[in-house]
């Protein structure tokens, strides 16, 4: 029978790290926020709540992690996942999107919607930006 810490451990190998049994502050803030993640993966929860998942990875790491969980949400079909990030590439991995602004819905919608908003107001921002 499974344990929480064989399913930690097998989370932490689809998230490419490997502990070798170190102790917790020999690990760097990437590797600890990996840890973190694959724990919240072995609990089989119907719900995560990811809020900035990807904080404290590099580039490589965080294209990993986001694979990882959303492999696992779409594998099981039973956890639903409310994933909070100011990274536009992550938008690509979700099924649906809600834009914000200081606490209130702007726009709400497909990925491929909430990108184009988000690229034509970074267009606009820019486009008006004087150095």
């Amino acid at each position: 029978m499974p344990t929480v810490e064989s399913d930690v451990a097998f989370g932490l190998g689809k998230l490419n790290l490997s502990l070798d049994e170190r102790p917790i502050q020999t690990l760097s803030g990437g590797q600890k926020q990996r840890v973190a993640i694959a724990g919240a993966l072995a609990e089989a929860s119907k719900v995560l709540l990811l809020d900035e998942l990807t904080t404290f990875l590099d580039e490589y790491d965080q294209m990993g992690v986001v694979k990882a969980v959303r492999n696992s949400v779409t594998a099981s079909g039973e956890v639903a996942a409310l994933w909070v990030t100011h990274r536009l590439e992550e938008l690509r991995y979700a099924d649906g999107a809600i834009y914000m602004e200081d606490g209130r819905t702007i726009i709400q919608g497909d990925v491929s919607s909430i990108s184009r908003f988000i690229k034509r107001k970074q267009a606009r921002y820019f486009g008006h930006f004087e150095l």
